[in-house]
């Protein structure tokens, strides 16, 4: 790329990040007035801006129904689909450029059969039940790490470790734990128990709390900057081992630790808000048609982009059908799948929008 280039095109991607930003301002102030059940749009910021600046004006509200749905059901959940579209997405980005493939998403070296083991052993089993209320969560955060660890371990067998390797050690792992979670289901018996699981794969921003989450920020956002500190390595994976050896860099070492660090964060997105497929393989794809293959643009604007489009997403779910949610991960795979499709017929799929 020449210079005159650069200097072309660095308006336009600063331009486009201050108006994604822009439109994840304005989506969270119109987000948090939808809802299921009607409450006046003045007594909603009436409830934010006491709660934010403790105003005696509108001390009427800090407390009562309307706070209760305000402040502790909507405004949680549209902070936490921040965090969850945004760190899935940047998943998503790690994951393509780890295994050079550019239809993975966050979960396809196990993580997700990893998570649903977990959450399957969890609710059939009780296991982890001395973790508290949030204890399902938990276990399936154990079991996304400990499949990506098993993935790990698997495709350095013999010899080091490849992104071919890695690719079918986490098809081969995803296989194993699924089949685990079918018997323990096959064998339950357990109708109540079996609804639970199938509500919770589908993913759900419901059961947002405050007290969670400046540890899920703490995660997705740190894990996103990191990544972006580490957009050189990223994006030698994409011109492949050799290449990089040749240039001087090894990137075993980086690759196992960015699969670590993507598990940690894939796992508490799951603790969060259960399973949620597609926005790690969706976005990517549109921001890379936009902006290329360079990690140090396209991080921050896919966390962007993918902290818009569950902001969306989540209201969506709780206004299609009333007086009841639509699981989220559910409307997602909806919009998610016709959307992979068609950049498959596209054939655009391919890194940078390049034809594949």
């Amino acid at each position: 790329m020449t210079q005159k280039s650069i200097k072309r095109e660095l308006p336009i991607y600063i331009g486009f990040s201050l108006l994604l930003g822009i439109v994840l301002i304005f989506s969270v102030l119109i987000a948090v007035s939808i809802g299921s059940t009607s409450i006046p749009v003045r007594s909603v910021y009436s409830v934010i801006l006491y709660k934010l600046f403790h105003i005696d004006a509108f001390s009427a509200f800090s407390q009562g129904a309307i706070h209760d749905v305000v402040w502790l059901i909507r405004l949680p959940r549209i902070i936490l689909a921040i965090s969850v579209g945004g760190g899935l997405s940047v998943c998503g980005i790690v994951m393509q450029a780890i295994v050079r493939n550019p239809l993975a998403d966050p979960y396809i070296l196990g993580v997700s059969s990893g998570a649903s083991l977990g959450a399957t052993i969890a609710i059939l089993l009780g296991v982890g039940v001395v973790f508290g209320t949030g204890y399902v969560g938990i276990v399936a955060f154990m079991g996304a790490f400990i499949a990506a660890i098993f993935v790990m371990a698997i495709a350095n067998i013999g010899s080091r470790a490849t992104s071919v390797k890695l690719l079918l050690s986490g098809l081969a792992i995803n296989a194993v734990f699924s089949s685990f979670s079918s018997f323990i289901v096959f064998f339950a018996n357990d109708k109540d128990g079996i609804q639970d699981i199938t509500f919770w794969l589908m993913g759900s921003l419901a059961g947002a709390k405050w007290s969670v989450m400046p540890i899920i920020y703490l995660v997705t956002v740190g894990g996103s900057l990191f990544f972006l500190t580490q957009y050189r390595n990223l994006n030698l994976m994409l011109l492949g081992d050799e290449t990089s050896i040749t240039l001087g860099t090894d990137l075993h070492k980086a690759r196992h630790f960015y699969m670590l660090v993507v598990a940690l964060m894939i796992g508490f997105v799951v603790f969060s808000a259960g399973m949620i497929g597609f926005i790690g393989l969706i976005i990517p794809h549109f921001m890379r048609m936009l902006f290329g293959t360079d990690h140090k643009k396209i991080i921050p604007v896919s966390f962007l982009a993918g902290g818009v489009f569950m902001v969306w997403a989540d209201v969506f779910s709780r206004i299609l059908i009333p007086h009841t949610e639509l699981p989220i991960g559910i409307l997602v795979s909806m919009i998610g799948a016709p959307c992979f499709i068609y950049l498959l017929v596209r054939k655009s799929y391919g890194f940078g929008g390049k034809e594949s």
